[in-house]
Formats: structure tokens, C-alpha cells, sequence
């Protein structure tokens, strides 16, 4: 494994931020810390980078105990959320600013600052200052720094969120793209689900401090371990006592042969390819459900209409704790 993390503990005041974590992140893969804002996942980020300590536990990386290393010699790339750019430099120099501190070779600091540049695509604006650039082009920098001293692990802290979601989804497919090439191993904090589902190899799970789940997109998706990732990653209805998702709802328009739960249909919103309704059980639940436009045409649904409900053949499923 990269990254061990054994028994973390970290409080500020009385606020618990870590609860007896437990990750391991393997190498050169790519995993998200997804969960809520306040959830932990930054602090555990930081606490793996050596911007924080823990109050108990360890931190392996690459074999070595790092617990109690200082952040300059853990061989992490770090990048924030709002660039944390030196603004009277040149992009070419904020690239190299770690290797100068280094002391590695002029020649060698030239040809590493210009390999990284044509990676991020940023050749042409080598000589320029930070301020001329955009926002996804300074985030493309600071990708740049952070590899530039080439890092054992490279971690993100949340480093799209300061974009507007067209550029947003843009670098997360870049970000994708680079580290199939760089193959370094990469954690990156984020509370958008999509991102974390679209980016990632494997996606930690975090809420209150504590880990929820592990697993791969799929495996979280269909196989949520409880009612807080089935709801978290991917909308969730109650039907019968029991989380599904709505597209793992059927609708019938007569009574279904076993088990079908009659209600009707409150609301129809047609939202592009997809109809989304709202049907109100004989037992009080509101139920949503999801379907394609055409079987909605097909089964001629229709405000106030009667239609009976049940999960399809194999659907993801959670029990509600009573």
C-alpha cells in the first residue's frame, strides 16, 4: 500500500474531526475523500500531508513511518483549493520554485519545468504572471508544482471548487487524463458525488469523522453499506421501510401479481430524457420514482392516476434502522 493510515484521533476543542480512522490507499491509484462539508475528509488529508498532526495513530507512506515527519520530507505534492500561487512569479517560476529550493541542477530544473508545462498545456504561457491567467489554467499550474518535485503521493484538497462547473468538469476529465500518464499515487478531497464517481479508482467514504465505506464507484453505488451512502452517492426513495434508488422502482397500471404497493401518482416532472414521479402510498410514503420518457408514454401515466410499485429483480437496497 501507498498510504497506511492506523487509529487516527483528531479533535479541535470538543469538536471530534477524526474518529479512530482506518484507510488504506493503494499505489498509483486514484481515490477520492468524499463526504459532507465538516465531515473530516480535509483534516485527514492535511494529517497525511503533515499540515496536521494527529492526536493519535499513524501515518505510513511508501513503507516509511511518517507520523511524525515534517511535510517537506513525507515527498508529498500538495495542492489547495485556491492555487496558493507566488503572484509576482512567472508560471515557468512558480513550476520550478520547489526544485530551485531543492538545489537540483539549472539544466535539470529547465527540462523537468518544460516536460511538466506541455503536460498541462501551458507551454505558451510560461512567461506570464499568474494574474493573466484563468482559473483553470492556475489550477493546471499549481497540478504542475506539485509534480514538479515528483512527489511518492500527490493530494488534493477540494482543488476544483473554486471553478463554475463547466471548467470544473473539464479538469476533472484532465485530471483523469494526467494521472493515467504521471500514474502517481493521488488523493483528492471533494463533496460532489459526480466528481468523485466520474475521477476516481476508489472513493472513501467519510461523515462525522468517521469512514462509512470503501470501495469502488460501482461497488458504493450498488452495494451501499448503509442509509447515509445510499443516500449520499445518488438520490434515494423509501419504499415498503426500504431505501432503493428511483430508478430501481417500477410502475405497473393494474395490481401486480406479489408484492406491489398501490399508491397515487401527486406529481410528473418530464426533466429532458427522463420523467420523474412523485406517488404517494396508501401507507404515507412519498415515493420517487424515475423512468425514460418513452415508458411513460407507454404506460400513459397521468396526474392523480392509481399504479402499484415494486423494486426491480436485484435493485440496491438498505433497510431503515427503526
Amino acid at each position: 500500500m501507498s498510504i497506511d493510515v492506523r487509529g487516527v484521533n483528531k479533535r479541535f476543542g470538543g469538536f471530534v474531526a477524526l474518529d479512530d480512522v482506518n484507510v488504506s490507499i493503494p499505489t498509483g491509484q486514484l481515490t477520492a475523500l468524499l463526504g459532507p462539508s465538516g465531515g473530516g475528509k480535509s483534516t485527514l488529508l492535511r494529517i497525511i500531508a503533515g499540515l496536521e498532526s494527529a492526536d493519535s495513530g499513524s501515518i505510513e507512506i511508501e513503507g516509511t513511518d511518517a507520523t511524525q515527519l515534517p511535510p517537506q520530507r513525507r515527498n508529498v505534492g500538495f495542492v489547495f483549493q485556491h492555487y496558493a500561487v507566488f503572484k509576482h512569479l512567472t508560471v515557468a517560476r512558480n513550476v520550478s520554485f520547489g526544485m530551485e529550493i531543492r538545489k537540483r541542477p539549472r539544466a535539470e530544473i529547465t527540462q523537468r519545468v518544460d516536460e511538466l508545462l506541455s503536460l498541462v498545456h501551458l507551454s505558451q504561457f510560461a512567461d506570464r504572471l499568474p494574474s493573466q491567467l484563468s482559473g483553470g489554467q492556475r489550477q493546471r499550474m499549481a497540478l504542475a508544482r506539485a509534480l514538479a518535485v515528483q512527489p511518492t503521493v500527490l493530494l488534493l484538497d477540494e482543488p476544483f471548487g473554486a471553478l463554475d462547473a463547466k471548467v470544473r468538469k473539464e479538469l476533472r476529465e484532465w485530471l483523469r487524463r494526467l494521472h493515467d500518464e504521471v500514474q502517481v499515487t493521488t488523493v483528492f478531497v471533494t463533496h460532489d458525488q459526480e466528481e468523485a464517481m466520474e475521477v476516481a479508482d476508489e472513493i472513501v467514504v467519510i461523515n462525522h469523522g468517521r469512514v462509512e465505506q470503501v470501495g469502488s464507484p460501482d461497488d458504493l453505488y450498488d452495494r451501499p453499506a448503509n442509509e447515509f451512502v445510499m443516500s449520499f452517492l445518488g438520490e434515494a426513495t423509501t419504499l415498503g421501510g426500504t431505501l432503493f434508488r428511483p430508478h430501481d422502482i417500477e410502475v405497473a397500471t393494474s395490481p401486480l401479481a406479489v408484492g406491489g404497493i398501490e399508491g397515487t401518482i401527486s406529481r410528473i416532472q418530464r426533466v429532458g430524457f427522463w420523467v420523474r414521479l412523485t406517488v404517494l402510498t396508501d401507507d404515507g410514503e412519498a415515493v420517487a420514482v424515475e423512468m425514460t420518457r418513452s415508458h411513460a408514454r407507454e404506460l400513459g401515466l397521468a396526474h392523480g392516476q392509481t399504479v402499484w410499485l415494486s423494486p426491480v429483480p436485484r435493485a440496491a437496497r438498505v433497510s431503515i434502522a427503526v
